[in-house]
């Protein structure tokens, strides 16, 4: 079964990415094998989140989805604060949506 995962940098950054075997993964963000540009320079990493999903196409919309949102919504995931998600979400601009 494929992941969905987050990964907190020495920088105090996050990567979210998805994989098919998250262990083999790890070792590779926190090693010279294979890791990923973004996290070779901010080692080391740590797991501070991941799911477990259905297939490879939800995995990568998955990811896709965290990695648009800001670092307070990515935290409020991480914390399992799922009940305040919908309220961290804006609109790109922060104007909220008129009536229609």
């Amino acid at each position: 079964m494929p992941f969905v995962y987050m990964l907190r940098c020495a920088d105090g950054s996050y990567y979210v990415g998805s994989t098919r075997s998250l262990e083999l993964r790890l070792f590779q963000h926190n090693s010279d094998k294979d890791g990923c540009a973004y996290t070779r320079t901010r080692r080391p990493v740590a797991l501070v989140w991941h799911a477990e999903v259905e297939n490879v196409g939800q995995a990568y919309s998955l990811e896709k989805q965290i990695q648009g949102w800001g670092r307070k919504k990515r935290e409020a995931l991480i914390n399992g604060d799922f009940e305040i998600l919908p309220h961290l979400s804006s609109r790109r601009g922060g104007k909220p949506l008129s009536g229609r």
